[in-house]
């Protein structure tokens, strides 16, 4: 009777493995996708998001490739990737989309309600609240750009920026000249290097201003603000675009519909920001099969 058991059981995973065999060809069938990106958290999130998407529910093999922010728009030009998710306009890559412009097809904004500039924490040194129930003001005193020579010596002269070919570093370098601040040196890096040194500060209640942007998983971590921008060096309000290569409709409609279709929020983007930083950025891609569980219907608009 056991031997009986054991041999029913086999039979039951073996019509399985024979229906999951079945159903593949029809996947195997269509096209690789190509995806470029920066390795910004914001740009994890969303090309992971779509990567997931094309491969889970719509059958098709994606390849990722992470690489600097001209290359980015250069690998779609070119054609040597179908598309990014990651263009941030009008502002931060205008002189990316001066260069690249006629040689892809912008699809329009997947996010809206971006903002870059400079960032410093917003807390206090002891207690948020006084006895008197009035918040405590935050240890760092600057407000706005123009203040950050005011207090220079207390920031080390430094500005804590991330890879030096990202738009927000070109801001900055524009930011510095507008404002007078010669004396200070923009640091090169990374985005771990710079909220590595944002956490290390906000530790010890150092001072410190970096290279800044909504959205961003630092913000949902710590108390941060924006030096104010009365020259509006860094402009308003962007938002981020889908950008794909000349050809993309005819030779893939079926993808080049999804991308069109693809959108979501700052909120949105956030959450999974912070799910793919709970275990330091190491599984993005299946932090993003979790928001499709998560978001079946948002997942169901985009898909044609």
């Amino acid at each position: 009777m056991h031997q009986k058991k054991q041999n029913i059981i086999r039979c039951i995973l073996l019509a399985l493995i024979s229906l999951i065999l079945w159903a593949a060809p029809a996947h195997a069938a269509k096209d690789t996708v190509k995806l470029s990106y920066v390795e910004w958290s914001s740009e994890i999130a969303s090309t992971n998001l779509v990567k997931a998407v094309l491969e889970r529910r719509m059958g098709y093999n994606c390849e990722i490739e992470a690489v600097d922010a001209e290359e980015m728009w250069a690998s779609v030009a070119e054609g040597e990737a179908d598309a990014m998710v990651g263009a941030w306009l009008p502002g931060t890559h205008k002189h990316y989309q001066e260069k690249y412009g006629d040689k892809v097809a912008d699809l329009g904004p997947n996010l809206k309600g971006t903002q870059i500039g400079l960032v410093v924490p917003n807390v206090t040194l002891g207690r948020q609240t006084a006895g008197t129930g009035l918040r405590n003001k935050p240890y760092i005193k600057a407000e706005s750009i123009g203040d950050l020579s005011k207090y220079a010596d207390k920031f080390n002269h430094m500005i804590v920026g991330i890879d030096p070919e990202a738009g927000i570093m070109k801001k900055t370098k524009e930011a510095m000249k507008a404002y007078g601040l010669e004396d200070f040196d923009l640091i090169k890096g990374s985005e771990r290097t710079m909220t590595h040194a944002l956490d290390n500060a906000i530790t010890k209640h150092e001072w410190i201003v970096v290279t800044g942007w909504i959205p961003h998983w630092m913000f949902a971590r710590w108390n941060l603000k924006f030096l104010d921008d009365p020259k509006n060096v860094f402009g308003g309000k962007e938002h981020i675009n889908t950008i794909v290569r000349k050809g993309l409709a005819e030779d893939m409609p079926e993808v080049a519909r999804f991308l069109d279709n693809f959108r979501w929020s700052p909120e949105q983007m956030g959450q999974l920001m912070i799910w793919i930083n709970e275990d330091d950025g190491q599984y993005p891609y299946e932090k993003a099969l979790r928001y499709i569980r998560t978001h079946r219907d948002q997942v169901d608009s985009w898909v044609p």
